[in-house]
């Protein structure tokens, strides 16, 4: 999609639920997960260095065990959150530039905790050359279609797109996101700019 170079879309999965703002100046990334052009997917699970909280547990189905992360009783390989961010800029850079990064709820929860974890590494600089800005679809969602009774992501997907899915998995959420983005919604170049935060 090139309205604005590329959209990316993605989504965490983290330590907290994310319904706090304090949750996003303090949770750790367990999943990392993208969807661009319904072609190419980036997805990194990341051993927090803190307890997942009972809530998000169950939730996304993440738990840890003797220094294991676990996806519903199943082990999964994980990557270090630096080596996570390192790749997922790689991931960004391999697309017609510049990148635009989409989420359900960017403004009060993925871009802050992505940034935050990006500054640690001293990654931001690296990033802010691939990608433009952040766009919210929670509030464009809000904007579209005012007369829905709720806006969380699994409801609009039933709404629009009449199926079930794999919620807070992140790869899944950001796969549903792009189609009803993309093939559902579509909004226009000014609907973009007025939900997008620029860099």
């Amino acid at each position: 999609m090139a309205r604005q170079g590329t959209i990316v879309f993605f989504d965490l999965e983290t330590t907290g639920l994310g319904d706090l703002l304090q949750d996003a100046k303090s949770c750790h990334i367990v999943q990392l997960g993208a969807s661009c052009e319904h072609l190419t997917t980036f997805n990194r699970y990341i051993l927090p260095c803190i307890p997942i909280e009972y809530r998000a547990t169950e939730v996304n189905g993440l738990t840890v065990s003797y220094g294991q992360l676990f996806l519903h009783g199943e082990p999964v390989r994980t990557v270090s959150l630096y080596h996570s961010l390192k790749s997922f800029i790689h991931y960004l850079v391999s697309f017609p530039g510049p990148v635009l990064l989409a989420a359900h709820n960017a403004w009060r929860f993925d871009q802050i905790v992505l940034m935050r974890v990006l500054r640690k590494f001293s990654l931001f600089e690296q990033f802010k050359q691939v990608v433009s800005g952040f766009m919210d679809t929670l509030p464009l969602s809000k904007k579209l279609y005012p007369q829905l009774k709720r806006f969380n992501q699994p409801y609009l997907v039933r709404c629009f797109l009449g199926v079930k899915y794999n919620a807070h998995n992140a790869v899944e959420d950001a796969k549903q996101l792009e189609e009803l983005f993309c093939n559902r919604w579509n909004p226009d170049n000014d609907d973009i700019r007025e939900f997008t935060d620029w860099i």
